[in-house]
C-alpha cells in the first residue's frame, strides 16, 4: 500500500501565511481603534507593490562594497516605503513583529539545517533579512487593508439596499 503525502506543498503554505498577515492589519487597526486613512486607492496598493519588488530586487542584483552599506540603504528604503504608503504606529509596529518573527523563524531553519547561508553577516543572519521582511510586512498589510475597506462598502451598500 503507498502512502500519500498530505502535507501542503511550501507554496500553499506561503500564501496562507500572507494573507494572514495581510488580514491582522485591518484587524489590529479596529482593535486599537485607529482606522487607516492614509492612500486608500488601489493604484497607492499597486505603487507599494512595485516599491517592495524593486527593494527585493535591489537587494540582490545591486553591488555593495559591504554588507553594512546593503543593510542599511535597505534599512531606509525600507521605513522609506512605510513612510510613504502606510504612516500608522500600528503598521510600523506589525512591520517590525513580523520582521522579528520571521527572522527568528528563518534563522530556527538555519540552525536546523533545512537552511543554510552561503555567508552570514551578523551572528549567523544575513543582515538585510529583517528589512526585507519588514517591507513585505507592510505591503502585505497594505493590501489587506484594501480588501478590508471594499468588503466595508460591500456590506455598507448590501444594508442600503435592503
Amino acid at each position: 500500500m503507498q502512502k500519500t503525502d498530505t502535507r501542503e506543498p511550501d507554496e500553499a503554505r506561503l500564501i496562507y501565511r500572507t494573507a494572514v498577515i495581510g488580514l491582522l492589519y485591518p484587524c489590529i487597526d479596529r482593535h486599537l481603534g485607529e482606522p487607516h486613512k492614509f492612500k486608500r486607492e488601489w493604484s497607492s496598493v499597486m505603487r507599494c507593490v512595485a516599491v517592495f519588488v524593486g527593494i527585493n530586487h535591489a537587494s540582490a542584483k545591486v553591488d555593495f562594497d559591504n554588507n553594512i552599506q546593503l543593510s542599511l540603504t535597505l534599512a531606509a528604503l525600507s521605513i522609506g516605503l512605510w513612510w510613504s504608503f502606510d504612516r500608522s504606529r500600528s503598521g510600523f509596529g506589525l512591520g517590525v513583529g513580523i520582521a522579528f518573527l520571521a527572522t527568528v523563524v528563518t534563522q530556527l531553519l538555519v540552525y536546523n539545517g533545512v537552511y543554510q547561508y552561503t555567508s552570514p553577516d551578523f551572528l549567523y543572519v544575513r543582515s538585510w533579512l529583517p528589512c526585507i521582511f519588514f517591507a513585505g510586512g507592510i505591503t502585505m498589510g497594505n493590501i489587506g487593508r484594501q480588501l478590508a475597506m471594499y468588503e466595508c462598502k460591500v456590506i455598507a451598500e448590501k444594508s442600503h439596499q435592503e
